[in-house]
């Protein structure tokens, strides 16, 4: 029991460095569109708590689209809590 307790966690210290790698840091000239935004918004749980914990990562993309980077921000954002359906069980 113990064995798996440490490897779920280091699994899980696995997926937050992962998804935390994607965030977008610093200006680029590369710009974000709608699938840009869906990206970073279901990496932005992950990379929040690494910029609480002094991290030097943006929590969205500087140079994006504009409505369309951040309509898919929020959609990506969504994807991750399941959307409100699920809540409202």
């Amino acid at each position: 029991m113990k064995k798996q307790t440490i490897v779920l966690g280091l699994f899980l210290l696995f997926i937050i460095f992962t998804m935390t790698s994607c965030a977008p840091e610093h200006y680029s000239n590369h710009e974000y569109g709608f699938f840009g935004g869906i990206i970073h918004g279901m990496v932005f749980p992950f990379a929040l708590i690494g910029k609480l914990f002094g991290a030097d990562i943006g929590l969205y993309a500087d140079n994006n689209t504009g409505f369309f980077y951040w309509l898919g921000f929020i959609f990506g954002i969504g994807a991750l809590g399941g959307g409100g359906a699920a809540s409202s069980r």
